[in-house]
């Protein structure tokens, strides 16, 4: 059951078109990206700066098992250089959170996005953080600034990431939060700030389903 929907619609057009129109956008995105270095980057975040900022509607959808899609393959290299992957993930639920550092929300939820990340370690849930803007030594600053203990995907260079999970996540949605269930199929999807309350309950729905 949908907990809450707000300016959810649902897209009319073919999926190829949703994905050729993602990719334009992403890449748009990674040339602005591109237009700054890594270090510019990482002073912006120290002093607070909200470059290349653009919100998401803060709208949130929750989809019944029957509902889902296939399950989403990703990967990519963390900030520490280590591969991560859909694989490394399956059956386990995983939280996936699009974020960047110089974005005010994602730097305003990241110590929830931590304290959920603690709460439900023990339950075997995994978080993997998808930094879709940032090269390694500003998302290392970010998560040893904010105490952030799981890793992020590096995805500036090819956005591939954003681009597997480009039916729910669209390019201007950041910060984003996804739970995807054990299969690896997304279960709910937060298109902006987390209310960790909200998050919490998909987590724990979505941990319900594996002990039915």
């Amino acid at each position: 059951m949908t907990i809450r929907s707000e300016s959810v619609k649902t897209s009319r057009f073919p999926r190829t078109l949703r994905a050729a129109l993602a990719t334009a956008s992403v890449a748009t995105m990674l040339a602005l990206a591109a237009c700054s270095g890594d270090e510019p980057l990482a002073q912006d975040y120290a002093a607070g700066g909200d470059q290349g900022y653009v919100a998401g509607d803060g709208s949130y959808e929750i989809f019944p098992a029957g509902e889902r899609q296939d399950p989403i393959q990703f990967g990519g290299v963390t900030e520490f250089g280590d591969e991560l992957s859909s694989e490394d993930l399956a059956g386990s639920v995983t939280v996936v959170n699009f974020w960047y550092a110089s974005c005010p929300p994602c730097r305003l939820e990241a110590p929830d996005l931590q304290a959920a990340w603690e709460e439900h370690e023990d339950d075997g849930v995994k978080f993997v953080g998808v930094n879709i803007y940032d090269q390694a030594a500003t998302a290392k600053t970010f998560a040893e600034t904010q105490g952030i203990t799981y890793p992020s995907i590096l995805d500036v260079d090819d956005a591939s990431v954003r681009l597997a999970f480009a039916d729910n996540v669209p390019p201007q949605a950041i910060p984003s939060t996804l739970v995807l269930d054990a299969e690896g199929r997304v279960a709910s999807v937060i298109r902006g700030p987390i209310d960790p309350s909200i998050l919490n309950s998909m987590i724990t729905d979505t941990l319900a389903e594996s002990s039915k």
